[in-house]
């Protein structure tokens, strides 16, 4: 199986800037584990897209898009569960 290749939007960047640092190394190991595994077990296919997955990170939630007739997985949105949804 070919590797998928990751990239952040600018609004993702922005959210990981804003998240408590404790977060930060947890949030990003799991973000380049997609390149090899983009449907991890606990990964949640949101309703009313075809290509957004969701997954959880303690209390964040990454939220990103699978492209796989180019092999990309697009990091939309990465924030707190409360928030990510709005």
């Amino acid at each position: 199986m070919a590797s998928y290749r990751v990239e952040i939007t600018r609004s993702g960047a922005k959210d990981l800037r804003r998240i408590d640092p404790k977060w930060i190394p947890k949030i990003v190991a799991a973000i380049e584990s997609l390149e090899s595994d983009p449907r991890p077990v606990g990964c949640k296919k949101l309703v009313g897209s075809d290509h957004t997955y969701r997954l959880r990170i303690g209390d964040y939630r990454v939220v990103y898009e699978i492209q796989d007739d180019i092999l990309v997985i697009l990091v939309v949105r990465i924030r707190h569960r409360g928030d990510v949804y709005r």
